[in-house]
């Protein structure tokens, strides 16, 4: 067999993913799956426990504005490396992932996206109702932020930065040095998925679920396609909906909802 000396070896492609998932949403799966066992170790039912996606970070208006600034700006970080490894080799990152191309690309893109986020937003949701009847869901606030001036902001940016980390990272970024190593299509859907879902077990089980059926679709839209940019509009609109949309919700929808 021939070997692409272009790219790094595989014992040095199996370091780098570990290095990059470790600092990012690999890091993120460990605490997840310790904070669910951690969840049914209390006294407190799962049900009756809450998970808060975007806290405050200070009682100081401007401080918290600057903290909450700061951490979309560093979780941006492993994208950045994740990109510049892909690149590494003379291959454009962007080009590896489909992020480039004319206009009419990117309208496609646009409405895939939005088909994806129809597509999985309501089963989701759905799912979330589920989980809460049968007791393994947590209560989400998925915003904790107060009612400041920049707070929808900020929301807004948390939105796309959650979507851009974790599809470049555990679509884009995982996927391609998976093929490199020679990993079969199921086997790279089923590590993205699982990855996908372990992140998310905070919340409880059945949203982990849903998130590896999540996972699974999105893994197999970019093999298929190779274009990144869908899964990121898809993930940014679902991410927008479920952050903003409680805010603008009157209190009496949020608890006939089960929402915190």
């Amino acid at each position: 067999m021939d070997v692409d000396t272009t790219l790094p070896s595989r014992r040095r492609l199996r370091a780098e993913i570990l290095i990059v998932l470790g600092l990012s949403l690999g890091k993120s799966a460990i605490y997840a799956i310790v904070k669910l066992a951690e969840r049914y170790a209390a006294e407190t039912p799962v049900r009756d426990q809450s998970a808060t996606i975007n806290p405050s970070r200070s009682g100081i208006d401007v401080f918290d504005l600057v903290y909450q600034v700061l951490a979309i700006a560093f979780a941006l970080v492993p994208v950045a490396l994740a990109l510049y490894l892909l690149s590494s080799n003379g291959t454009r990152a962007t080009r590896i992932l489909g992020l480039v191309g004319p206009a009419r690309a990117w309208w496609r893109d646009v409405a895939w996206g939005a088909g994806l986020a129809a597509c999985i937003g309501l089963p989701g949701l759905g799912l979330y109702f589920i989980g809460r009847a049968i007791g393994q869901n947590v209560s989400l606030d998925t915003s904790g932020l107060p009612d400041s001036w920049w707070a929808s902001t900020i929301l807004l940016l948390a939105a796309a930065t959650a979507a851009i980390l974790e599809e470049v990272i555990v679509v884009g970024y995982l996927i391609t040095r998976l093929e490199q190593l020679r990993w079969s299509v199921p086997a790279m859907i089923i590590a993205s998925a699982l990855l996908r879902g372990a992140y998310h077990l905070y919340q409880g089980w059945p949203m982990a679920l849903g998130n590896v059926v999540m996972g699974a679709v999105f893994a197999f839209v970019f093999i298929r396609r190779r274009r990144l940019a869908p899964l990121i509009f898809a993930h940014f609109m679902l991410d927008f909906v479920s952050f903003v949309g409680p805010e603008l919700l009157p209190e009496e929808w949020l608890a006939a909802l089960d929402l915190a």
